[in-house]
């Protein structure tokens, strides 16, 4: 590809971000774009928060949203750089891919009030269901499994559930572990090219993804107090992911 060729890919890219989805987008040319990705977060609590602060270090675009705007934009100009503040639906159109961090109560909210943004794009979802905090909608959403009923609360979407079950503390410093000493990131989902954007998003955060199965198979098991949460190699991952199927 010659330089006015990918000048003005690149230009369409920023161009059409906030008014278009990622399905009417090619994938290849997202992954492409300078190395880059806009990455909406919804929700920028202790997780996104921590996640989305890993991806601006790692040279991405990222826009924090939550309720707190002022606390979005404080954290958004600490951080400098690609990083910025808005509202859920700015959040939601700025971004190529989006990270969802909400109390899983919410989530049905989200998917509602974003149905126009969210069809077709890649969605990291990190929410759990907590019978504690988020009710008998929680109760049922472990009986049909987080991953199948993340599905149903965001229609359309392209979803690949991560980051369920590790403390937000460790995701902060992971970029720190050296390559070869890396604790691998179950995850699970039914897009292959969903779950390759993802993944390569994941290593940049410092984690080595590996995929334990798809959404309504493992998708249950990405949930704290599961045999799958808690940090282990790579190859632990995958063995006990093994005993799970």
């Amino acid at each position: 590809m010659n330089k006015r060729i990918a000048h003005h890919r690149r230009a369409f890219l920023i161009a059409a971000a906030s008014t278009v989805t990622l399905s009417s987008l090619p994938l290849r040319a997202l992954a492409q774009s300078a190395g880059k990705t806009r990455i909406g977060i919804i929700g920028a609590g202790r997780v996104g928060g921590a996640v989305g602060s890993a991806w601006v270090k790692a040279g991405h675009e990222v826009m924090f949203s939550l309720l707190d705007l002022e606390a979005d934009k404080k954290l958004a100009a600490s951080l400098g750089g690609g990083a910025r503040a808005g509202t859920p639906r700015e959040a939601a159109a700025f971004g190529n891919v989006l990270l969802i961090s909400v109390p899983y109560a919410a989530l049905p909210s989200v998917g509602k009030d974003l149905a126009d943004l969210i069809k077709g794009k890649i969605i990291i979802d990190t929410s759990n269901p907590i019978v504690a905090r988020d009710g008998d909608m929680a109760v049922a959403a472990r009986e049909r499994g987080a991953g199948v009923a993340s599905q149903e609360f965001l229609p359309g979407a392209r979803i690949v559930r991560a980051f369920n079950a590790v403390g937000f503390a460790r995701m902060a410093k992971a970029r720190e572990t050296p390559a070869a000493e890396r604790m691998g990131m179950p995850i699970a989902g039914n897009d292959k090219e969903a779950i390759g954007i993802a993944s390569a998003l994941i290593r940049d955060v410092g984690y080595e993804p590996v995929l334990v199965g798809t959404l309504e198979g493992m998708g249950k098991y990405l949930i704290p107090g599961t045999p799958l949460a808690g940090e282990r190699s790579p190859q632990d991952v995958s063995k006990v992911a093994a005993t799970l199927k």
